[in-house]
């Protein structure tokens, strides 16, 4: 696959679409009518990705409540906002909770988690398309050892449940012909800081366990699709443009080497990220998609800016095995971050003229 722009996952939802999931989930607009409003946001999103030159698209997340609603909707015995609650923050000091799901019964399969997204975005889009998911790390957090404990008896026997489950979903993209498929791993993201680390160790548990823990359970789910390209997404937070992590991808670099993927899409839109130095880890058949462009801030950055960039991280990779996308989603929750769709267009624009300068027409 000769992707050089892609985008990350979600964009921002268009006002007609919030409001009527509101109208839906309140009884006053009937499914076929939410639908109908869904369909239209999903085609603007595709069409918007592919006049910016996105090489490889997506729905745009449009048609989920968060990046992890398709987990949660998929299946009973989640409540969506009983877990525990994370604090965001920005560089101003602002603070934001997101209040996270919790499973508290065994999960029963109400419906595919992705294949509704995929099936209508292989038929409208003109481009390669690639469907986002959640690792099972991330699903751990979705475990309370006292509100879960009726359906789970242990953390391990709700993440079997999860492995699973999505490698069915895997399966069944891959049986209905997708062939891009993005693990998102926020958890990775929590593994590189320093002080989430060390709350780690207080609590018992080994920052280093945890990593071959995630590694493990992403294998399983990945494992045994030739011809699929799957890749992940490591990110510090990203909520209503607010972050939870910071720190380089040393402490994690073993995931370049020991995981399956073939793709790493990583954050590196500020200095929250660090440098490429740990890039240097990275084997000859796998690409690093470089997270450039900030979907957290209006600012737009310049050409020469990503090119300069570009150039420093071929350092540790050569230029063939480099890619070009947004940081993040611009909406990993209904919300979405702090920038205008206007902006939002721009951002796209350049992630894709800059790749098509840099690395020419595919």
């Amino acid at each position: 696959m000769r992707t050089r722009a892609e985008v990350v996952g979600s964009l921002l939802r268009p006002p007609e679409l919030v409001g009527a999931r509101k109208r839906f989930e309140s009884g006053e607009m009937t499914q076929a009518e939410f639908k109908a409003v869904e369909d239209a946001a999903v085609r603007d999103a595709i069409k918007l990705q592919e006049d910016a030159g996105i090489d490889v698209v997506t729905d745009g997340e449009q048609r989920r409540f968060a990046f992890y609603g398709h987990l949660i909707d998929a299946f009973e015995g989640f409540d969506r906002e009983g877990g525990w609650a994370i604090p965001f923050r920005d560089e101003k000091g602002e603070q934001l909770v997101l209040k996270r799901p919790v499973v508290v019964d065994r999960l029963r399969w109400k419906r595919s988690m992705c294949s509704e997204e995929w099936t209508f975005l292989r038929s409208v889009a003109g481009r390669p398309g690639k469907v986002t998911m959640l690792s099972a790390q991330q699903a751990a957090a979705y475990y309370d050892p006292e509100k879960s404990k009726g359906a789970y008896a242990s953390r391990d026997d709700y993440l079997a449940d999860i492995v699973d489950l999505s490698r069915r979903e895997v399966d069944e993209l891959v049986r209905l012909g997708c062939t891009y498929i993005q693990i998102d791993g926020p958890q990775y993201g929590a593994l590189l800081d320093p002080t989430i680390r060390e709350g780690y160790r207080k609590r018992g548990s080994d920052p280093e366990d945890l990593i071959d823990r995630c590694i493990e359970l992403d294998n399983a789910i990945i494992q045994g699709h030739p011809g699929v390209t799957f890749g992940l997404h490591v990110c510090r937070g990203n909520n209503q443009s607010k972050f939870y992590a910071e720190g380089d991808y040393e402490p994690i670099s073993r995931i370049f080497e020991k995981t399956l993927f073939n793709r790493f899409l990583l954050e590196y839109d500020d200095s929250r990220s660090g440098g490429f130095e740990p890039l240097a880890h990275l084997p000859e058949d796998r690409v690093a998609v470089l997270g450039l462009v900030t979907t957290k801030k209006p600012e737009l950055e310049t050409e020469a800016e990503l090119k300069t960039r570009i150039e420093e991280a071929t350092h540790y990779v050569p230029l063939e095995r480099l890619a070009l996308s947004p940081q993040c989603g611009f909406a990993s929750t209904m919300e979405g971050n702090r920038i205008s769709h206007e902006e939002q267009k721009r951002k796209l624009a350049l992630v894709g003229r800059v790749a098509n300068s840099v690395w020419g027409q595919n």
